[in-house]
């Protein structure tokens, strides 16, 4: 069970329940992998409604790894992931909404 309050975000990936989160090395490992200057343009891209599907894959595989999954961007372009596109999109934005949440607020 995920625990949001420790930044943690339930997702199912072929069948099987995952617990994503998005660490410092998470973090540090999405930061090279997205095309954006920094994290706070990804953010700006998710308020915005101007995400693309690389922005949530990356999302996705960065708090996979984050949560101590150890996957490849292959395994996870292969991958069923339960509600699809849209659970997708709405795990990588509660994601990136809970790592930088500050305590209190919520």
């Amino acid at each position: 069970m995920a625990n949001p309050w420790a930044g943690e975000v339930a997702l199912t990936i072929d069948g099987e329940g995952h617990v994503l989160k998005l660490t410092l090395g998470a973090l540090a490992e999405l930061e090279a992998e997205i095309e954006a200057g920094s994290l706070v343009e990804l953010v700006q891209r998710f308020e915005g409604g101007a995400y693309s599907s690389r922005d949530v894959l990356a999302l996705i595989l960065a708090g996979l790894r984050g949560g101590g999954a150890e996957v490849t961007r292959a395994d996870l372009m292969r991958a069923e992931i339960a509600g699809g596109p849209m659970a997708a999109a709405r795990a990588a934005a509660e994601l990136l909404a809970r790592a930088f949440m500050v305590p209190g607020q919520g």
